[in-house]
């Protein structure tokens, strides 16, 4: 009877998830064509430099351009600048880089090619307030709009109709020369209006839409912000409108990827995979609540989920992202139930701005952090995830992985067996 140890097994399901959406690896495929005239390569996002380097490796005629990716996920590129900037709050670098970005774009002729690779991050990192609308003004928004819960497609309908990038606008600057955009998806059902805010996309919302959200969600909102968005002075570019007639686009790398990848490797050491979905939202500890009673109802097997769940900041936080939250709640609600392990972890390697991509749960999480003297209830209460994780070492530590398709979670329940599971 063969053997796997659990929290190896669940360390070995995330890297292959990682691996198999490499921009190094998906990319090189949708290459289109070269243009008669030039070609531009803009890049924005966790994998911008990576697929930037991807792109260069296999391209076959000349090519320049610039890549903003997030403070340390740089790579090398020999022909392909590439800048660093702040995320998930934007800076005064990644207001440079969308200056560029336009600056570049507008230059470009009907004979001209735009290949745009944009990936989770670039909301932040490329930064262009609208007319009237400060870089300070625009990070206290985001600050908001990160702590509210707000799901990914309202915050980013918010940036759109507050920028001079987002929602269709870098292809808008760049007619008539035609637009590719090659996407790896970091959202839930994979809807490029919302990736990365979507500079290449028309946008179906409106001023309205981001000021009700704005309401809906206690966004503190400048007056001259507010009466912009209510006289429909910012509107986004339509998905009819003409300037974007020579654009196409193409999903190189989805969260579903990841999960299949991941499915894969667990049935080929007999482990039964159940997908739960790749589009998976809401708090993250209610999710905990709902995988916790699933993973007690299995006898044997592993749950596969993704997507990108919230945490709502109350007025007291620790150090947390995400996923650490949901393990610290997942936990509490399995009460250290016997065989069961879990791992969640963002895909780009960190857990929001911590430096873990996450972390690894068993049956002795509770009775460990009792004996370390910690409140692991109290300390989910005010958002200290990471810290208890940390305390314990049972964090995921990765680095970049310059890729992006959101969070990975795996529920292992082994059987009867609590430190195996067996085949």
């Amino acid at each position: 009877m063969n053997m796997v140890e659990p929290i190896e097994f669940l360390r070995s399901l995330f890297d292959v998830a990682v691996a198999a959406v490499d921009p190094a690896i998906n990319l090189p495929r949708y290459l289109p064509s070269p243009p008669k005239g030039r070609t531009l390569l803009l890049a924005a996002g966790k994998a911008a430099a990576s697929m930037a380097a991807a792109t260069e490796k296999h391209w076959p005629g000349e090519i320049t351009g610039l890549a903003v990716t997030r403070y340390g996920h740089g790579c090398h590129c020999d022909k392909i600048e590439v800048v660093e900037a702040g995320h998930p709050l934007p800076d005064r670098a990644g207001l440079f880089a969308a200056n560029r970005f336009l600056s570049l774009a507008s230059d470009l002729s009907a004979d001209d090619l735009l290949l745009f690779l944009v990936s989770g991050g670039s909301s932040a990192l490329l930064v262009h307030p609208a007319n009237g609308l400060t870089l300070k003004q625009k990070r206290a928004i985001n600050v908001d709009l990160l702590n509210s819960g707000a799901p990914i497609e309202e915050m980013n309908c918010v940036r759109k109709h507050l920028s001079q990038i987002k929602g269709g606008r870098l292809a808008a600057a760049a007619h008539p020369a035609r637009t590719v955009t090659l996407a790896v998806s970091d959202v839930p059902d994979d809807d490029p209006a919302v990736i990365g805010s979507g500079p290449t996309v028309g946008d179906p919302t409106s001023c309205g839409d981001a000021l009700a959200i704005a309401q809906r969600r206690n966004i503190c909102l400048p007056a001259t912000v507010r009466r912009a968005l209510d006289n429909c002075e910012w509107e986004s570019i339509a998905p009819n409108s003409a300037l974007l007639k020579q654009t196409s686009y193409h999903l190189i790398a989805r969260p579903a990827n990841a999960l299949k990848a991941a499915a894969d490797s667990a049935m080929k050491v007999g482990i039964k995979p159940t997908l739960l979905g790749d589009n998976l939202k809401g708090e993250a500890r209610d999710l905990a609540g709902d995988h916790a009673w699933k993973a007690l109802q299995e006898s044997s097997g592993v749950l596969i989920s993704g997507g990108e769940t919230t945490v709502t900041i109350s007025k007291y936080s620790g150090r947390g992202g995400r996923n650490c939250e949901y393990l610290l709640a997942l936990a509490l609600e399995l009460q250290g139930a016997p065989g069961i392990y879990a791992i969640a972890c963002d895909t780009d390697g960190l857990d929001g701005t911590e430096d873990a991509a996450g972390a690894i749960i068993g049956p002795d999480t509770l009775l460990r952090a009792n004996t370390a003297g910690l409140d692991a209830s109290g300390m989910l209460r005010d958002h200290n995830s990471y810290t208890f994780f940390a305390k314990l070492g049972d964090l995921v530590l990765t680095g970049p992985t310059r890729t992006n398709v959101n969070d990975f979670r795996a529920i292992l329940i082994s059987g009867s067996d609590p430190g195996r599971a067996v085949l």
